[in-house]
């Protein structure tokens, strides 16, 4: 992963509270505003909206670069980059389960909201479990560069998914077995009376499954880039800006989605690339009695430069292939037509 003399972040309190309080402030901005106006956001807006999130992440790697240096900064940006390619992959399961659930198109953004904050705080708790784990046992590293290998080649396996329809994991149907429901929504609210009653409405349900199913997510993202920094601030912030940016590209690319036919594969390679290069960590800090007798492996580590250029090929790959295979098949049916 890093080596030895890799510089470190040693931030004050303050510092982790100031982050925290901005993004709840700007989370809370946006819930207040959705649930006023609650809409389907134009092109426009949701391009502006998403240019402002780009742009303030891109600004927060330069404050980094300029005061904590190169190598930080680095870290942030692959870090930053993955998290957001992976939850790109998130949005292909929240169409389902926008469509699963009916939800109505003025509902989609103020539920994707919610969803996204349930999942920021429960990955807030992947995030210090995570920094816990490496921070007393070294050898998490070979588990999360398993891990990660494991889940490229079923990713793999997988191909092109052909699933249409979103399948509801235990937790999802124990909870709609617990709570009474209502069949239509009203509105933004989450619960109502009905003949003394209290019902839950269907937005309640989605939101659930959006948090629950981002949480899933979680499971890859956090090793991913547990594999690209050691700092739990930047794995913290590279995924406050990745998710908080989510709802803004799941309007903006829910078309484009269905033609990144790829998307898998390159994850895949994307998620096989971190797990070498944890196994190749975790060797050089081994300490396991019964790996080269508990002492450290003399192998190379991949710098954090070398993983930036990686991600940004991989990912530039994945999308360049996945747009020429479509346009190609699109081609080929309109000429089918034709005759």
């Amino acid at each position: 992963m890093l080596p030895a003399a890799t510089p470190s972040l040693d931030l004050p309190a303050w510092a982790w509270w100031a982050t925290i309080i901005v993004a709840a402030l700007v989370l809370a901005f946006d819930v207040v505003w959705i649930a006023r106006n609650p809409h389907r956001p134009s092109n426009k807006e949701t391009g502006i909206a998403l240019g402002i999130y780009v742009g303030a992440a891109i600004l927060f790697g330069l404050g980094m670069w300029a005061f904590a240096g190169a190598q930080l900064a680095g870290e942030f940006y692959a870090g930053w980059l993955t998290e957001y390619s992976l939850s790109v992959d998130n949005l292909f399961i929240f169409l389902l389960i926008m469509a699963k659930f009916a939800v109505p198109e003025k509902l989609q953004q103020f539920a994707l909201m919610i969803g996204i904050i349930i999942a920021i705080v429960l990955r807030g708790l992947f995030i210090w479990l995570g920094a816990a784990a490496i921070e007393n046992f070294s050898w998490v590293f070979y588990i999360f560069g398993a891990f990660l290998l494991y889940t490229a080649l079923k990713l793999v396996r997988e191909g092109e998914s052909d699933d249409d329809e979103y399948e509801e994991n235990r937790f999802m149907k124990a909870v709609e077995a617990r709570f009474p429901a209502t069949q239509h929504y009203e509105g933004t609210r989450f619960f109502v009376r009905e003949n003394g009653k209290r019902l839950a409405t269907p937005l309640f349900f989605v939101i659930i499954a959006l948090g629950t199913t981002d949480l899933l997510f979680a499971l890859d993202s956090i090793p991913a880039i547990y594999g690209l920094t050691k700092e739990p601030y930047i794995v913290l912030v590279a995924n406050l800006f990745a998710l908080m940016g989510l709802r803004q590209l799941y309007f903006l690319l829910g078309g484009l989605l269905q033609k990144l036919v790829y998307l898998s594969i390159g994850l895949a390679v994307l998620l096989a690339f971190i797990g070498v290069k944890l196994l190749l960590h975790a060797l050089h800090t081994n300490e396991l009695p019964f790996i080269n007798g508990g002492e450290n492996v003399d192998v190379p580590e991949i710098p954090i430069w070398a993983s930036l250029l990686a991600i940004v090929l991989i990912l530039g790959t994945t999308t360049v292939l996945s747009l020429r295979k479509t346009r190609r098949d699109e081609r080929e049916a309109q000429g089918r037509l034709d005759t």
